[in-house]
């Protein structure tokens, strides 16, 4: 194994680990708050223990998201030294924020989970609503600084080097406000969905539990709203990679001739040595139409570009139609099941809906890891488009494989210890009949 494709397997499994955690670390307060905010209007104290439970799962994959960013920032310096000695002072703001979310996200969530009976209700809210402000915002700065990568402002490059720079203005690169957004809600909507999940799998099981039914809701109206807009948000991010990054457009739809009133591919296998896409199901004039909203405006395919310049087309066009399809499905059962709430439908008679939403219930997560794929490695060979390729920003380091090889046991482990705590959290639900949580 190359040093370079040893350094990228190495950050693309941390990094594969530790968005899990990243993005129960933003949706989970929310639940939480939610359903402490409801016990506190309506006195139902299911909804207490309910914010009791999701606090204490909160408290579990924090520690661990802790854990594995500390890593990462680690492997960002000692894998990619180039890459912070030039890009450091230019994101390095973005950065430092990020770290005073996460501090305050920790200092609020200790409030939190110690400060129940010792300080009021309200201040006690406002700690949670602290906890999930802050983790949203963690988010926001470090996609901030993925943004930049994807579409770098804030400098100029002379020699080699970065001058003029000017971090304000990197932190406005143009990338930044389709992809937080997009990672935000991908967050609520894969916690909330995972989170309705598990309760529907519970009252397929036992359909008058009042703990189940209480948590799937406040689950559906984190989740299912996200992944209702996330197609939308997901639309004008791809508009702005049409624009912006043409060739990781051309491989994510595994278009290789340039032409008028482009195709859009769905499914199909890219043969890179031919050109062509084989076996997709082709919608005339449909990538035109989405990329420009003009069904006869022009698209770069891949032959336009330097064969260096691609991207693992298979790869890449493969993450994406997952991302796509299954994303879809997500917005297609949350839509249903937010129809069946609004016109206030028991949603425990509607099996075939309880089934399908347990069905989603890994797909969030999923989807996720297809998109980073399609963000990272799509953008290759560059680590900041235009400007540096990422064979320039690895570390000459021999041995990497020990290291990786190492770290992938490791995370396998904490994975698995983190998988039996939250499910002994699941396993003890109380058997709550629907009229005792009345």
């Amino acid at each position: 194994m190359s040093d370079l494709l040893a350094a990228r397997s190495q950050m693309a499994m941390s990094l594969g680990f530790h968005i899990i955690f990243a993005m129960v670390g933003i949706g989970m307060p929310l639940l939480m708050v939610m359903a402490e905010r409801r016990w506190q209007r309506t006195g139902d104290r299911v909804y207490l223990e309910l914010a009791h439970r999701w606090g204490k799962g909160t408290a579990i994959l924090f520690a661990v998201g802790a854990v594995s960013g500390t890593v990462l920032s680690f492997e960002l310096g000692l894998l990619w030294p180039t890459f912070m000695e030039h890009a450091g002072p230019i994101i390095g703001m973005p950065f430092s924020l990020e770290g005073f979310a996460f501090f305050t996200e920790a200092v609020f969530l200790g409030v939190y989970l110690y400060g129940w009976e010792r300080i009021s209700r309200r201040a006690h809210l406002a700690a949670g609503w602290a906890v999930a402000v802050s983790g949203m915002l963690s988010a926001l700065f470090v996609v901030i600084a993925n943004a930049w990568m994807n579409a770098p402002t804030g400098f100029r490059w002379v020699d080699g080097r970065a001058v003029d720079i000017d971090p304000i203005a990197a932190m406005m690169t143009a990338a930044a406000p389709t992809q937080v957004v997009h990672m935000i809600l991908a967050a609520y909507a894969s916690t909330g969905l995972v989170v309705a999940g598990i309760h529907a799998g519970g009252l397929l099981r036992q359909p008058r539990n009042g703990f189940h039914r209480r948590a799937l809701a406040v689950a559906l109206l984190v989740g299912a709203p996200a992944a209702v807009l996330q197609p939308l948000v997901g639309d004008q991010s791809a508009r702005f990679v049409a624009r912006s990054q043409p060739v990781k457009l051309a491989a994510l739809e595994a278009h290789f001739p340039t032409q008028r009133g482009a195709p859009l591919h769905i499914g199909g296998w890219p043969d890179e040595a031919a050109g062509e896409t084989r076996w997709a199901i082709e919608i005339p004039y449909g990538l035109s139409l989405l990329a420009f909203e003009d069904p006869h405006a022009e698209v770069k395919g891949l032959l336009d570009f330097p064969r260096g310049d691609w991207p693992p087309v298979a790869i890449v066009h493969l993450a994406f139609q997952v991302m796509v399809a299954l994303g879809s499905f997500m917005a297609l059962v949350s839509l249903v099941a937010l129809w069946q709430m609004w016109r206030r439908r028991d949603l425990t008679r509607h099996r075939w809906l309880l089934r399908a939403l347990v069905l989603t219930a890994p797909m969030g997560f999923i989807c996720t890891e297809a998109g980073w794929v399609v963000t990272e490695v799509g953008r290759q060979p560059w680590i900041i488009q235009g400007v540096m390729r990422t064979a320039q920003a690895v570390t000459p380091m021999p041995g990497l494989v020990v290291p990786f090889l190492v770290f992938t046991a490791l995370y396998v482990g904490l994975g698995l210890v983190v998988a039996w705590l939250l499910y002994q959290q699941v396993a003890r639900s109380p058997k709550v009949a629907e009229e005792d949580a009345a």
